[in-house]
């Protein structure tokens, strides 16, 4: 019941927000509690999209502070929701 709530609360949050269908698909993936992390690659074979497709709608959700990138960086690159109920 948490869940759900803390997921409305995150959608009520972003309704002026522009994102893509693809977007608001992958990040209600994020919200119901993925496993692991979030890379490029994940994104881009979970959405059916090229690596550069993921790679832009990641830049674009961090640009929007949705996402955040984890201390990691190179290859291990990942990132995680900016929403304190999703962690």
């Amino acid at each position: 019941m948490v869940q759900v709530l803390s997921k409305a609360r995150f959608w009520e949050l972003q309704q002026q927000t522009v994102l893509s269908e693809r977007q608001q698909r992958l990040l209600t993936r994020l919200l119901d509690g993925f496993e692991g992390k979030l890379t490029s690659s994940k994104w881009a074979r979970m959405a059916k999209c090229s690596q550069d497709t993921a790679g832009r709608d990641i830049a674009d959700l961090v640009a929007k502070g949705i996402l955040v990138q984890n201390s990691a960086g190179g290859r291990s690159t990942n990132y995680r929701l900016q929403w304190p109920e999703s962690g």
